[in-house]
This record gives structure tokens, C-alpha cells and sequence, in this order.
């Protein structure tokens, strides 16, 4: 397909579409909206189906009902849609739908504003609904990947009937960029776990209750043992300068791409600097962080948060070198001369 000058939003529905998704239920808000706009149009163009629930959290109940029927399914929102959806989300994890939720994060606590931020980091990544549950967390850094992940997105989840989220800030979201888009996928798997609406539909049941704690256990085992699968298997992340790199430089979404100019302008300063972004947030890339770890002076993190990532590179690092964080709030987004100011900083330190 001929290249499109498209935004992340609008570019994340047409990936959806390619892979196969039929179904949005949502609930517009800003910076999101334009997803909830591009289904609205698209979708029926297939066959699919648009639907503006009236709340956000409706919207996360008939993403479940959709997923049980085996259905590709997908919602999307921005941080305060998140917080509603995340009992919902809870629910999917426990009875093992394979959804996609995208997150356009902004700026919080509470209404907060409509500027980019990266304070969903926890929410997502660790599990903002209760329970024991693991969601795979992808994070894009262009509109190219809005398209690509939010596809990847629907492989994983369907792979291992699991949430998958595309989370990034509404800085990319709201970026108008040339998107090549792939071919679609031609063929789903079939899903025999599915409700039907058949004869055999006695023997399904898609539920995320366990009364017996016995038998809950057994169930929460089970899903550990399947997170433990996709921590082996699904860790995505892209490295730059890292081969001879004494200082590592770590960010995903629009903070990545801030990164990599900071890279080239202090190599060009004869400074040697490297870039890891984690792609997976989870499977957060662990085993690359200790490796490193292992030959580099320190790492410096860059958020657009109070630091929520930072504490998953302190883990994976355990000590061997220095973990230093560099954040902004409300909306700022830094940029590579602040990044680069702070770097040199931390040599003189």
C-alpha cells in the first residue's frame, strides 16, 4: 500500500483494521479522540462495528463481551478513561481475553491538561486494576508504529489470551507522519475456547470467578506460568551506540526520539553515549539492563513523569553502576540540549 501522511491516532485504526479488529467500543477523549473519530469512519467501510458507549466504563464491559464471542476487539482512551477502565481490564486479564486497549497519556493527576505525559507508566505496566495479572505493554515511538504495534498488539494478545495495551503520549498520538502500511492478514485462528452461541457452548465458560481459594490459586498459577512464557519470549527493545557507549540513555515514546538527536550531537562532541528504548514496557528488556550494566559508567533516564520507569532500570541495574533521572511534568517535553545539559552534569559528578 502507497505511503499516507497520517496521524498516530488515526494511524493506530488502520492497523487495527489490518489485523483483523472489527470492533471499537470507546469513549472520545482528548488527546484520543481522533481514534474513536478514525473507527467511527473506517470501520463500517469492513463490515465492522463502531460503537460510543456511554461511558468509559461500559465501553471496557462490551470489549468483554466482544473478546468472549472471539471477536478482535479493541478500546482506546487517554489517563482518566484509563483509570475507568482498569476493573474492567482486571476482568479480561482473569479470564484470559485477548483485548487491546491503546492509551494516549496525558497530563495528570486527576483532569490534569491535554499536554503529553508519560504517568500511565504504573497504571499499565504494573497493573492499575487489582488482582495478580501482567498485561503486555507496547510502546510506540512514531505513527509507523502506531500502525505496526497496535498489529503486533492483536498477535500477542490472541498468541497467549492476554491483554495487550499500546501505550504512548498524546505527543505521538497527535503526530502527522508518512505511514507505509503492510498487507492484512489474511486468516485468524480459529478460537475454540470462544462463545458461540452453539451446542457446544455448555461446556465454555468465560469467567474470571473462583469462589474456592484453592481453586483460584490454581488459576493464578497458571496465569504466572504463562507471564513467565512471554517474559522468555516477547521482549522487544532497539539499541543505538550502545557498542562502545559508557553512558546509556533510556526513554520510549516521543522522549526516545529526543534521545536519539541528544545521542548524535554529544557523539559528535567525541562523548560516548548509547540509547537503549525499550519497545516491550513488559517484557521490560531486563537481561539487556544487567548486561550493560556490567560495562557502562551509568544510565540516565528520561521521563515525562514523577519517575515510574526509572524504578525498573534501578531493579534490573541492582546497584552495579548509577541510575540517574532526568523528568518533566504537566505537559513539558524536554528538549535535546536540557537532555544533553543534564548529561554532562552527570560526567561531572
Amino acid at each position: 500500500m502507497a505511503k499516507e501522511l497520517i496521524k498516530g491516532n488515526a494511524a493506530v485504526i488502520k492497523g487495527a483494521i489490518l489485523a483483523g479488529c472489527r470492533y471499537f467500543f470507546g469513549y472520545p477523549i482528548t488527546p484520543a479522540s481522533e481514534i474513536a473519530e478514525a473507527a467511527a469512519y473506517y470501520l463500517p467501510l469492513v463490515g465492522g462495528t463502531f460503537l460510543q458507549a456511554e461511558s468509559e466504563i461500559a465501553s471496557i464491559n462490551m470489549v468483554y463481551g466482544a473478546a468472549s464471542g472471539g471477536a478482535r476487539v479493541m478500546t482506546a482512551s487517554s489517563s482518566p478513561g484509563i483509570s475507568l477502565k482498569q476493573e474492567g481490564i482486571s476482568y479480561c486479564a482473569g479470564s484470559e481475553l485477548p483485548i487491546v486497549v491503546v492509551d494516549i497519556m496525558r497530563g495528570g493527576p486527576g483532569l490534569g491538561n491535554i499536554a503529553p505525559e508519560q504517568s500511565d507508566y504504573n497504571q499499565m505496566v504494573k497493573g492499575g486494576g487489582h488482582g495478580n495479572y501482567k498485561l503486555i505493554v507496547l510502546a510506540p515511538n512514531s505513527a509507523q508504529e502506531m500502525c505496526d504495534l497496535t498489529m503486533l498488539a492483536f498477535e500477542l494478545a490472541d498468541k497467549y489470551r492476554n491483554p495487550a495495551v499500546v501505550l504512548t503520549d498524546g505527543f505521538i498520538g497527535q503526530m502527522m507522519e508518512p505511514v507505509e502500511f503492510p498487507d492484512p492478514v489474511e486468516k485468524l485462528e480459529d478460537k475454540p475456547w470462544a462463545i458461540h452461541a452453539d451446542k457446544d457452548d455448555e461446556y465454555r465458560l468465560i469467567s474470571s470467578i473462583y469462589l474456592e481459594p484453592e481453586i483460584l490459586e490454581k488459576h493464578n498459577l497458571k496465569l504466572q506460568k504463562k507471564y513467565a512464557e512471554i517474559e522468555a519470549n516477547e521482549v522487544r527493545f532497539e539499541d543505538y551506540h550502545l557498542d562502545d557507549a559508557d553512558i546509556v540513555l533510556m526513554g520510549y515514546g516521543v522522549v526516545s526520539r529526543i534521545l536519539t538527536s541528544t545521542v548524535e550531537d554529544l557523539r559528535a562532541q567525541g562523548i560516548k553515549v548509547g540509547l537503549l528504548r525499550p519497545i516491550t514496557l513488559w517484557p521490560f528488556p531486563k537481561k539487556k539492563i544487567e548486561e550493560l550494566a556490567e560495562r557502562v559508567k551509568s544510565f540516565l533516564v528520561v521521563e515525562l513523569s514523577n519517575g515510574q520507569m526509572v524504578d525498573d532500570v534501578r531493579l534490573a541495574v541492582n546497584g552495579k553502576v548509577p541510575v540517574n533521572l532526568y523528568n518533566r511534568m504537566g505537559g513539558i517535553v524536554p528538549s535535546p540540549d536540557e537532555i544533553s545539559e543534564q548529561v554532562m552534569k552527570t560526567i561531572g559528578e
